[in-house]
């Protein structure tokens, strides 16, 4: 089928970022319109002379300059910082922005993309957790579109559709359990982020696949589902599955239940966030059942992986909790990486923050962002990290 449409990708250097683009490069009516990056200029460079957006942004300003230097024979506009990103996310040509960026850096450029009436392929999670209220009420006010590229929140998006919310018993989020699956507290002492970053089912960004070891990540996923559905969190229940085939599961009142399966793809959650409510065929990623020995679930070690329950507790106060549950794991998983935290110390470090720093109820976008420099220097300060 015929299929166009203009896109912009916060984060194109990145796993979500180089995936879309191999979308747009299967589908040459996907037309990118702006790229950004923070400072993986070599990359973005063949990036920009490959698919020849109208604008690239870098965040870090010296690099945006020798970026500029770089592609000065070709006709697309360089922005460096901050203004940069917000550009991109703003750009014109560009009808959906695919929010790939790591961390809460992605929730300014949301909130204006959504204000210039740009529909939201979501692949940074840390914009709902942290300003899930000021981010949903802004779609609704703009009429824009929030489409999950989580594979989970795709799943759930997926069993929900043509069914009526009102229905909705529970939420089913699954997870695949990461690398330490079955593990005590006692055995993950003397673990190094190289042990941490061998997952095993997905190729993720490095900050990505430790949360997915200590199921920070599901935590964060959990209040984004809140946010995304519109539910409580206690009706979102995690189950460990370990085959990574059943992204995510959505019960019904009347007990039934509808799942979303793929192969551990991140390809088909980005493509139908592209192109919603159609669905382009798509080569590779198909599922041979007669080759899938077993499907399996548990519940997840909310002991030994306590930050789930963390997660639960930031999501259940709202305010600003979820915040310094968000910005607390991003500087201790920094310091875990530079090996200046241990790897339990991460959920450690988020309780502390938590316990330690005053919960805003209803907090603007400027007590978000103070409050994640809080947490941040926290953490810092309680593992002496600069």
């Amino acid at each position: 089928m015929e299929f166009t449409h203009n896109i912009s990708i916060l984060g194109s250097t990145g796993s979500i970022g180089t995936q879309t683009l191999a979308i747009a490069r299967e589908y040459s009516g996907i037309g990118v319109k702006a790229v950004t990056a923070h400072s993986n200029i070599k990359l973005l460079e063949e990036q920009i002379r490959e698919f020849k957006p109208e604008l690239a942004a870098v965040t870090d300003e010296k690099k945006a300059k020798e970026l500029k230097i770089k592609v000065a024979d070709t006709p697309t506009k360089v922005i460096g910082g901050r203004e940069g990103l917000i550009a991109a996310a703003a750009h014109d040509s560009a009808e959906t922005v695919v929010t790939a960026v790591v961390g809460i850096s992605g929730l300014e450029p949301t909130i204006e993309a959504i204000k210039a009436k740009k529909n939201i392929a979501l692949a940074n999670k840390e914009t709902l957790v942290t300003g899930g209220h000021i981010v949903t009420a802004l779609a609704k006010r703009y009429n824009t579109a929030i489409l999950p590229v989580d594979s989970e929140h795709s799943a759930i998006f997926q069993s929900l559709m043509g069914n009526h919310r009102k229905e909705l018993k529970r939420i089913l989020l699954t997870a695949s359990g990461g690398p330490f699956f079955e593990k005590k507290r006692s055995e993950l002492a003397d673990i190094t982020p190289e042990d941490a970053l061998r997952h095993p089912n997905w190729h993720m960004g490095s900050k990505v696949t430790i949360d997915s070891s200590t199921l920070v990540n599901k935590g964060l996923e959990i209040i984004e589902a809140k946010w995304l559905f519109d539910v409580d969190i206690d009706k979102i229940k995690v189950l460990i599955h370990r085959q990574s085939i059943i992204h995510s599961m959505v019960e019904f009142v009347d007990n039934g239940i509808i799942a979303q399966l793929g192969a551990p793809d991140m390809r088909l959650p980005i493509q139908f966030a592209l192109t919603y409510p159609n669905r382009l065929p798509m080569n590779g990623n198909e599922l041979d059942f007669s080759e899938l020995v077993e499907l399996t679930f548990d519940e997840p070690d909310t002991e030994t992986f306590y930050a789930l329950e963390l997660a639960k507790r930031a999501g259940r106060e709202g305010g600003t909790l979820p915040t310094v549950f968000n910005g607390a794991d991003e500087a201790a998983v920094e310091l875990f990486m530079k090996r200046k935290l241990s790897y339990l110390g991460i959920s450690e470090a988020i309780q502390r923050a938590m316990d330690d720093i005053e919960n805003i109820a209803d907090p603007s976008l400027e007590d978000i962002l103070e409050t994640d420099k809080l947490a941040r220097a926290a953490v810092y300060k309680y593992y002496k990290g600069v």
